[in-house]
């Protein structure tokens, strides 16, 4: 996973409440089992004239430059509401997404972000209007180190980031990574329930 320090770019203005994550990829655009590819079904019923139909539709935001480049999402509340479909974080990230910017998330969704590179910055709707108006006037920087983020026209703005996700996610730090990076513990806790029911331990040769 990518580390996340520092991120400037264009934001993309989508004020829409209760985005679900059939919005986000619709269920038929999830046959691939790569990552890879999965970008260009992001918001597939949205972004272009009907299904299987590759003609994008000029009056969403992500066909209109400079949108079309987004690498940061102001959207409405409860964003990533709906199924707990991992496809709809992998379609952002692929696309170009670092960093979604909302009053509030779905749970899942939200744990989906951070395991896959995606900062979800949940802020109040009052701050997120205001970002709204932002996204017209020039680039946003987000700096996860110093905790601001910058827009244009507005005071920096500072950021509240659990630690343990923000130190995961400035070290690219996956579910994988986090489990290796607690071996020690791990092989700890296996040798002692060892020695204390030595009776559950497989032998060689047992039969599954």
């Amino acid at each position: 996973m990518e580390p996340f320090i520092r991120h400037e770019g264009i934001a993309a203005p989508l004020p829409i409440d209760n985005v679900d994550t059939d919005a986000i990829i619709p269920s038929r655009e999830m046959s691939r089992v790569s990552r890879r590819g999965l970008g260009r079904a992001l918001f597939a019923n949205w972004r272009y004239l009907a299904p299987y139909d590759p003609t994008p539709d000029p009056d969403f935001v992500l066909n209109q430059p400079p949108f079309d480049a987004a690498t940061l999402l102001v959207a409405g509340s409860n964003f990533g509401c709906g199924s707990s479909r991992e496809h709809a974080v992998w379609s952002l990230a692929d696309f170009g997404i670092r960093v979604i910017i909302a009053p509030s998330f779905g749970a899942i969704f939200e744990s989906n972000c951070w395991g896959n590179g995606i900062l979800p910055l949940r802020l109040r709707a009052d701050v997120v209007a205001q970002l709204l108006t932002a996204t017209a006037k020039g680039l946003f920087a987000v700096d996860l180190e110093a905790c601001t983020l910058a827009a244009p026209g507005l005071e920096t703005l500072h950021l509240e980031v659990p630690a343990r996700r923000r130190s995961d996610l400035m070290a690219g730090a996956d579910a994988i990574d986090q489990t290796l990076a607690e071996h020690a513990a791990i092989a700890t806790a296996r040798a002692r329930r060892n020695s204390l029911i030595p009776w559950a331990v497989p032998k060689i040769g047992d039969t599954p």
